[in-house]
């Protein structure tokens, strides 16, 4: 079976894996948690190194990925750009996880689409998690290391240190189309705002290259190129999330209902380490240290 992959632009930042369709043999009773299949840690430079698989074709097929469309076409020498923070779950979190999107699977009615996992790839490969700090946007190809050295730049300067995150909540967020819908972890606010603050930052460099910010919405705007900000940072907290699953319907109400009776006392006694944030341009991945 050949190997499937987005051409380098894609319509959303969680479009980086192929689907994983949860069927009635994945499916389980409430309560009830999937054996997951495990393999030994690697190093993180080495899922930097190998974040992108082969790509075998050019042109949006989205009979190929489970009816995804690409939004954002690809053009020589746009570059798609992606900031955020790296999780891979370890072996107790993920068959917590694979659980509840058991148990949501099993929920959903039958006439609805189907609910596609996020956690391995159709191979069984363990895939990494992540919670965007930006957009999927497109920088030119000489934009690439300036872009990349002031993002740096700001990071260092600002003197944000590595910190924990837990998780508190499951709901269901669209991509900007509406053409997918993402089966999200909720997470808490951190000390010291960690999420806010990486956010603005994000926002800031990007900002500088005329792409556009995520949650952010600076009014009004200065009549040069570069917005104007609040004096007051916003708090974005209800906005930050983990994506552990997709769908191409929309939930309904009685979905929305249904996962609020899925018990999230183990996930939510795990806490989430974040030592680095991640810069993807292109199959370039950059991790970026927080400091000590």
């Amino acid at each position: 079976m050949a190997l499937v992959q987005y051409s380098e632009s894609e319509s959303d930042a969680e479009q980086e894996s192929p689907p994983r369709e949860v069927n009635k043999t994945d499916r389980v009773a409430a309560g009830q948690t999937r054996q997951c299949p495990s393999l030994p840690p690697l190093p993180p430079a080495f899922h930097d190194l190998y974040a992108s698989s082969i790509r075998v074709s050019v042109r949006d097929d989205p009979s190929l990925h489970g009816g995804r469309k690409r939004v954002i076409p690809h053009v020589e020498g746009n570059w798609p750009t992606h900031i955020y923070l790296e999780w891979y779950p370890s072996k107790d979190e993920l068959e917590i996880l694979c659980g509840i999107i058991a148990q949501t699977g099993h929920m959903l009615r039958e006439e609805q689409s189907s609910i596609h996992s996020l956690l391995h790839s159709d191979l069984g490969a363990q895939l990494p998690l992540h919670i965007s700090l930006s957009r999927p946007v497109v920088l030119r190809t000489e934009e690439r290391q300036p872009f990349l050295d002031m993002f740096q730049t700001a990071l260092q300067a600002s003197d944000i240190s590595p910190f924990d995150i837990q998780m508190e909540g499951l709901d269901w967020v669209s991509n900007s189309e509406k053409t997918r819908w993402f089966y999200v972890v909720r997470v808490n606010r951190p000390n010291q705002d960690t999420l806010n603050r990486l956010l603005r930052i994000s926002n800031r460099s990007l900002d500088h290259f005329g792409q556009p910010s995520l949650y952010e919405t600076p009014d009004p705007p200065e009549s040069h190129t570069q917005r104007n900000y609040p004096d007051t940072p916003k708090d974005y907290t209800d906005c930050f999330h983990i994506s552990i699953a997709w769908r191409l319907a929309e939930p309904s109400t009685e979905d929305r209902e249904r996962i609020k009776s899925i018990d999230l006392e183990e996930l939510s006694a795990f806490r989430i380490h974040f030592n680095s944030v991640k810069a993807k341009i292109g199959n370039h991945v950059s991790s970026i240290q927080l400091a000590s």
